[in-house]
């Protein structure tokens, strides 16, 4: 597919509040390090907010990607799924274009680095910083604490030592994860104050506005498109059929308005299901959601000139998913290499760590 089947996405970047202009394919002097888990169906909200971002980020960084299967095990599930879902992810991100000369592609398991870390870090962590974490409390409510895996609880500490262990400069992050790179960064910032200077202390990396972070579920546009929605009607699976893909789009919720002038209009307040396929269209074609409104009259066009633009898009991504998935031997060759290039890095931090906190060589 190609490299970008979407306008190109700009040098701008905001990070922890300040602007950066990075050029493409300038020195890879910082890192980056992002991951992604093996459950659920990948979305075109994942895709649009995240995974296109890995793209760029190959050329400009020292990128780092990550299917967490560790993270996985959080919750209940079936071992010869999670292996399967394993392989399929990190063909799909090779779909999306993360290629081997490009960026460090592994799965996060055959790195043991990322365990070790981690009980190095929950000695550093404390109960009640953890016990603050709103996704634990999310998560956990929905059973109880008392069922609630210790992996769930300690989740957030795992997710410091992936970022850590390749001393990640940046690390992309939406809403949902600010929290917890933020612990990472307090983490940092005790052990380097302890045992003296051995982890970077990470920034997020958030796009700009218009970066098409946020796309909204197609049958409920006040809440992001996610996989824990509990209909996948207004979600659209990077693997859905192209007819039913088209099939959703048409149907997405708009508004009570009479169609006519003026009716297809941004506003995300007032219009939102509207003004979700206007930054569909705006994200996949470029321009602002508010011009390409004046260009609408009728939500039947809208719709089919959406479905159209995101048909553009996955059609691709799954014939090159196809391809790739025929040959999984070459797709786990992919991964060995990057787990070997990750496995140097995080070596080197670990015996860094080690030797911080004071444990005897070996």
């Amino acid at each position: 597919m190609p490299e970008r089947p979407y306008p190109a996405l700009g040098t701008l970047l905001v990070v922890n509040g300040q602007h950066h202009d990075d050029q493409p394919n300038a020195a890879k002097t910082k890192a980056v390090l992002s991951g992604i888990q093996p459950t659920g169906a990948v979305h075109l909200g994942n895709y649009l907010g995240a995974l296109r971002w890995w793209v760029d980020f190959q050329d400009r960084y020292n990128a780092f990607y990550c299917v967490v299967d560790l993270h996985a095990l959080t919750v209940p599930g079936d071992p010869a799924e999670l292996s399967r879902a394993t392989l399929t992810m990190a063909t799909l991100l090779m779909a999306a274009g993360l290629g081997p000369e490009r960026c460090t592609l592994f799965v996060q398991s055959h790195v043991h680095e990322h365990a070790e870390l981690a009980w190095l870090l929950e000695c550093t962590a404390s109960m009640g910083e953890l016990s603050r974490m709103t996704q634990f409390k999310d998560k956990s409510s929905k059973e109880s604490e008392e069922s609630a895996r210790v992996g769930l609880f300690a989740y957030p500490v795992l997710m410091a030592a992936d970022i850590l262990l390749y001393q990640a400069d940046l690390v992309p992050v939406g809403d949902d994860q600010r929290q917890h790179l933020e612990l990472t960064r307090d983490l940092a910032q005790r052990w380097n104050a302890r045992y003296g200077e051995t982890f970077t202390v990470p920034e997020a990396a958030i796009p700009p506005a218009g970066g098409g972070a946020r796309i909204m579920d197609l049958q409920d546009p006040v809440h992001k498109m996610s996989k824990s929605s509990a209909s996948d009607a207004g979600l659209i699976s990077l693997f859905d059929d192209p007819k039913v893909i088209e099939r959703k789009i048409k149907r997405a919720v708009t508004d009570l308005d009479p169609p006519g002038p003026g009716a297809v209009r941004w506003g995300p307040q007032a219009k939102p299901g509207v003004s979700n396929l206007l930054e569909l269209l705006a994200t996949l074609r470029g321009g602002k959601p508010d011009d390409i409104a004046a260009g609408y009259e009728s939500y039947g066009k809208l719709k089919s000139d959406a479905a159209e633009a995101v048909l553009e898009l996955v059609v691709p991504l799954q014939e090159r998913y196809r391809e790739l998935a025929r040959d999984p031997g070459a797709v786990r060759s992919v991964l060995a290499v990057g787990a070997s290039r990750a496995g140097e890095v995080a070596a080197r931090t670990m015996d860094a760590a080690r030797s911080a906190i004071g444990l005897l060589p070996r």
